[in-house]
């Protein structure tokens, strides 16, 4: 995120009653709106594939959701292109997080996938735990330690 954008932000203020306000709250909810943005998108067409990295654990649940083939299921309203920009924006936010350690991105890009229909967690904290082999507790305060890391980096230094 630039420093331009961020004082855009700053100065337009946030979806909360406090404008202007960056901290872990907003980031997760940002995340988390991206994640459903990103969960949103049709799966034919137009797609981000140039600007969005694969994950495997994006795809392993993407798969284990069935959605791999056009089906007449439920389907999310496709995003609009405001939301998508917003998307692009928090995923971003994940490339702040230094490169060696890269657990606590997937941590933060699983978490962050909220699924569009039912309002759930694609992965909860146990599942996460035991995909990575750790305790679930562990795992809550890593996301913690990745989303102060991400505060820290998009907070505008005064």
């Amino acid at each position: 995120m630039t420093e331009t954008s961020v004082r855009q932000f700053v100065n337009a203020g946030s979806s909360r009653d406090q404008p202007g306000i960056i901290d872990a709250e907003y980031v997760i909810y940002r995340l988390e709106e991206a994640g459903r943005t990103l969960l949103s998108l049709p799966s034919n067409g137009h797609s981000t594939q140039m600007r969005v990295t694969r994950f495997d654990v994006v795809q392993s649940a993407i798969e284990s959701y069935g959605w791999t083939k056009v089906d007449a299921r439920l389907r999310p309203p496709v995003p609009s292109s405001a939301q998508i920009t917003r998307m692009d924006e928090a995923l971003d936010w994940i490339r702040l997080i230094p490169i060696d350690r890269y657990v606590l991105r997937r941590i933060v890009g699983a978490r962050a996938l909220i699924s569009p229909i039912t309002e759930r967690n694609l992965f909860s904290w146990r599942r996460l735990a035991a995909l990575l082999g750790a305790d679930h507790k562990a795992i809550q305060r890593w996301h913690c330690q990745a989303v102060d890391i991400i505060v820290a980096a998009i907070t505008p230094q005064h």
